[in-house]
């Protein structure tokens, strides 16, 4: 395959040259071969971005709604013509297996672009509270800083809505995955955007994010990745009073009650902690199962992980492709090392491919629900199985954590509805439960503030304004 250089960023609705040469090499983790370069964005690149995002405001807010839900759709069309380029390249950047990467990498952020362009076609109705005029007003410039795990949906879930409301973005990708954000680049310049409605920006955390985080003329900053970085943006934001719209880590349970179908469950299960390699925020990397399966659960668990094939991510066989980096392989295989668990599934001397940053699916059983593979977001392919005796205790072990992000319920109908709604954590899937990106995402605690996708997306982009008649 081919190498990908880019060496220019998108500001005001044309590539331009960067502030500095200085350029980011993009690695394939499973070749461990430098395979493409982004500029290295700086503080002075974010400047222009920003003001050309400022210039373009007014114009994009005042926009009829039809206009830009039409824009919208022009993005979605030019974003669906590239899909099969768009999951080649999250293939070779992040590891993604081609088949999942179509499906979600791919497909995913189209749905949730159609969703948005929907949306931002509806004329907004004006709410009337005795002698007030209630509306709903665009934010302003908004500063997305997205993570390296689903580098296209993460934008996207942003970038869509923060248009469709009528803002104007600075976009800065992860410095891992940048290369499909300057795919979508070109979808934008082709759908004929205005100028300055979308930028993107290419760089490191602590240059770029930093500088959009603290720019005076950032309205609202919205970010997905580590609880850290987002305590740090927090900060930033706060020193000048900005909004800020936070999705986090996790660290979510797997519930599986006495009249479970057990067989389902931990199949389902398994599926979801080790979905991209377990570098999903939302997977359900703690399995709860009621004492009187645990053992077939744990045998099941077992099993299923040891049918997950490792290896070349364009491979159709594989189910289980690189982590992004030697450095996110490095810490995965540390909480392994470090876990006094009873080991029942992969582990650090498990086969692996003889290049490529993989660890090896793994399960832990008898995990000790306070120890630190049961506290901390691991972000890889580990899971820890913890028995529990009744439903409250369940319900205890399940909240036990700083997270609140996702999870899943397994039981008769009303019995697991009635656990998830005592769950403390922004989403719960009910038996199986699809996926919908179109309903509220984000978390409780330490997982984040506020909401993406759908209305409740919408909502975070706009300001209530009360005009008293």
């Amino acid at each position: 395959m081919t190498s990908v250089f880019r060496d220019q960023l998108y500001i005001g609705g044309q590539w331009v040259p960067p502030d500095s040469g200085d350029r980011i090499e993009v690695e394939n983790p499973f070749t461990e071969e430098m395979f493409g370069h982004v500029p290295a964005g700086t503080a002075e690149d974010v400047n222009l971005a920003v003001s050309a995002a400022r210039q373009a405001f007014d114009g994009w807010a005042a926009t009829p709604a039809a206009e830009r839900g039409a824009a919208l759709g022009r993005l979605h069309q030019a974003l669906n013509s590239r899909a099969e380029t768009i999951a080649e390249t999250v293939g070779r950047e992040l590891g993604t297996p081609l088949k999942v990467a179509k499906a979600v990498q791919a497909g995913l952020p189209l749905a949730v672009l159609s969703g948005y362009a929907e949306l931002a076609a509806r004329e907004p109705s004006p709410e009337t509270i005795g002698n007030s005029l209630v509306v709903h007003e665009p934010a302003g410039v908004v500063g997305a800083i997205t993570p390296w795990n689903y580098p296209l949906h993460q934008v996207v879930a942003k970038v869509g809505a923060a248009l469709a409301a009528g803002c104007t973005v600075v976009l800065k990708p992860s410095e891992l995955t940048p290369l499909v954000a300057c795919l979508l680049a070109d979808a934008v310049h082709e759908a004929g955007l205005p100028p300055g409605v979308f930028n993107l920006v290419t760089g490191v955390g602590p240059v770029v994010g930093a500088a959009i985080a603290g720019h005076p003329d950032v309205d609202l900053v919205s970010f997905t990745g580590s609880t850290a970085t987002g305590r740090a943006i927090s900060h930033a934001a706060a020193d000048r009073i900005a909004r800020v719209s936070l999705e986090l880590g996790g660290k979510s349970a797997n519930v599986i009650l006495e009249d479970a179908d057990v067989v389902k469950a931990v199949k389902v299960g398994v599926g979801n902690a080790f979905l991209n390699s377990g570098q999903t925020c939302t997977a359900w990397t703690r399995m709860l199962v009621h004492r009187s399966h645990y053992d077939e659960a744990v045998e099941l668990a077992a099993k299923t992980a040891a049918g997950y094939t490792v290896g070349d991510p364009f491979d159709p066989a594989t189910r289980l492709g690189p982590l992004v980096s030697a450095a996110q392989r490095d810490r995965v295989r540390g909480f392994i090392e470090r876990s006094t668990a009873r080991l029942v599934a992969g582990g650090l001397d498990a086969p692996l491919p003889a290049n490529g940053h993989f660890v090896a699916p793994t399960v832990f059983a008898d995990v000790d629900p306070a120890s630190e593979l049961a506290q901390e977001e691991v972000f890889g392919p580990v899971l820890s199985i913890i028995p529990f005796g009744d439903d409250d205790e369940a319900v205890a072990i399940a909240n036990d954590s700083k997270y609140g992000l996702a999870g899943g319920v397994w039981g008769s109908d009303e019995r697991a509805l009635a656990v998830a709604r005592r769950i403390r954590t922004g989403a719960v899937d009910v038996n199986g439960g699809s996926f919908n990106p179109f309903a509220p995402f984000g978390g409780y605690k330490q997982s984040g503030i506020g909401r993406e996708l759908g209305t409740y997306g919408l909502a975070e982009f706009q300001q209530v304004k009360a005009i008293q008649r």
